[in-house]
């Protein structure tokens, strides 16, 4: 794992409190904060975070976070980010049933055990432990096998680390991988290459034909329908104006004189 540094504010550290978080988010109650953003405030303790029932997406990165302990009360909590803190555990998260999105890169997390608390979390789709960009991990995340085992732990998982492991693209990500692998120093493919097969199934390239869908053409026959009935009203008003200018100017009244 790169090296966190020191991070600020860390050697006085600060604790949550209910001033700091109606400051943050402009709200007068707690439990009516839906969003909060504590990036890089120097945080060594959560404090009332946990009075926030409402909270739906929140950003805990860059700070000195060891433990989560009052995040275990966030039930509607979807979003959480804790990347660059010093976790070495996630165990309150179980209790975070929305849960769907967890960026816990750069942390003290050594091994996939440490990850069983999630496992319980029908709705996370997407996890992240590393961050090549910002030269963010986990120790875990160094073993060779650790995409198996965290792919084995939370099969419901869609995209790790930025890589999406189900669904449509997926295939593109395997692909890649498996060219890293053997591009490997060390890697062999022995005396004689494999022969190559295809990636995808047979007719994956295929165009499917168009399917008519009546309920975008019933749609647009009721646009043209409209759009002509919009036309007839226009001309019938041009019509009537016309007739009224002629009706109105001096050459259609006859001309009078009045003395006095």
């Amino acid at each position: 794992m790169e090296s966190q540094g020191e991070k600020p504010g860390e050697a006085d550290g600060v604790c949550i409190t209910p001033q700091l978080l109606k400051s943050r988010s402009g709200e007068f109650a707690l439990e009516s904060i839906l969003l909060l953003k504590l990036r890089g405030l120097g945080l060594v303790d959560l404090g009332c975070l946990g009075e926030c029932l409402g909270l739906e997406w929140l950003d805990l990165s860059s700070n000195a976070l060891t433990q989560l302990g009052p995040l275990a009360a966030l039930r509607q909590l979807v979003v959480l980010n804790v990347a660059n803190n010093r976790l070495t555990g996630l165990e309150p998260l179980a209790a975070c049933e929305n849960l769907q999105s967890l960026n816990a890169a750069g942390n003290l997390l050594a091994t996939p055990d440490q990850l069983q608390c999630l496992a319980g979390l029908r709705g996370l789709e997407y996890l992240r432990l590393r961050d090549p960009l910002a030269r963010l991990s986990n120790p875990l995340c160094t073993s060779p096998s650790y995409w198996a085992a965290v792919r084995e732990l939370l099969p419901g998982l869609k995209v790790i680390d930025g890589e999406r492991v189900t669904g449509r693209g997926s295939e593109f990500y395997q692909l890649c991988r498996d060219l890293d692998s053997s591009l490997r120093p060390g890697s062999s493919l022995g005396p004689r290459a494999a022969e190559a097969q295809p990636w995808v199934e047979p007719g994956y390239w295929e165009s499917w034909p168009t399917r008519s869908n009546s309920i975008l053409e019933e749609a647009c026959r009721q646009f043209q329908d409209t759009l002509q009935e919009c036309h007839d009203l226009d001309r019938q008003a041009n019509d009537s104006l016309a007739k009224a200018e002629q009706a109105l100017s001096p050459a259609g009244t006859a001309s009078s004189s009045f003395v006095f």
